[in-house]
């Protein structure tokens, strides 16, 4: 034979045993882990879009039951909450009550229109003025709900009565009680006119007039 053919030959033989004992190293092992990997992979995948895809499918929550009161409300704004708002105007009747009786109005001014700040600025001003005093113990809200609501040129508005327990005591220059009773606790009903434009991106509502409840 051909010395260069029989080289050519060994050459060949060469490279194919060495690709052989090259591929031997792979255990095979290794491809099964790789396989499981990819194939660990694809579940996650398959079940990530199943859950995006369930997701984007799921009806939206229903709304928040309200009292038939409030359905104007609902009916205007989808988003209205009234056992939120009830919570925000409870917070709001209790805060307003105890800065009028210290005379401290400036720090509610935000929370009431220019009619309401005005007859409560009068009111302080007179007691002052006449050397009255007055004390206040907030005991707490017994009940708060929404009597009346109703739109109005973009603005929503709720009729809110409260019952709530209070100390209350006015007293003269002289330290005398004229009204009320340190050791008696009565039962005040108010009713509370609140208001928002719809448009507000500003969740507050503001106090727009009081009244005393029947």
């Amino acid at each position: 034979m051909d010395p260069v053919l029989l080289f050519f030959a060994g050459v060949t033989a060469f490279i194919i045993f060495r690709l052989i004992s090259v591929m031997g190293t792979r255990t095979g092992h290794e491809q099964s882990n790789d396989l499981e990997a990819m194939q660990r992979a694809a579940r996650s995948r398959a079940a990530d879009e199943a859950h995006d895809e369930a997701r984007d499918t799921d009806p939206p929550p229903a709304p928040k039951p309200v009292s038939t009161n409030a359905r104007v409300l609902r009916d205007a704004d989808p988003a209205f909450d009234e056992k939120e708002f009830l919570a925000g105007a409870k917070s709001a009747y209790e805060m307003i009550v105890e800065a009028f009786a210290s005379g401290d109005i400036k720090s509610i001014r935000p929370y009431l229109n220019e009619s309401v700040y005005g007859a409560f600025k009068d009111a302080v001003v007179a007691r002052e003025s006449a050397g009255y005093t007055s004390d206040l113990k907030f005991v707490g809200i017994e009940h708060a709900a929404i009597v009346d609501s109703a739109v109005d040129q973009g603005a929503l508005s709720a009729l809110v009565e409260f019952a709530s327990n209070q100390v209350r005591v006015t007293r003269d220059s002289q330290g005398e009680i004229i009204d009320g009773d340190p050791n008696r606790i009565d039962l005040v009903k108010d009713r509370w006119k609140f208001t928002k434009k719809l448009s507000s991106r500003d969740p507050n509502w503001m106090l727009v007039a009081t009244s005393g409840a029947a």
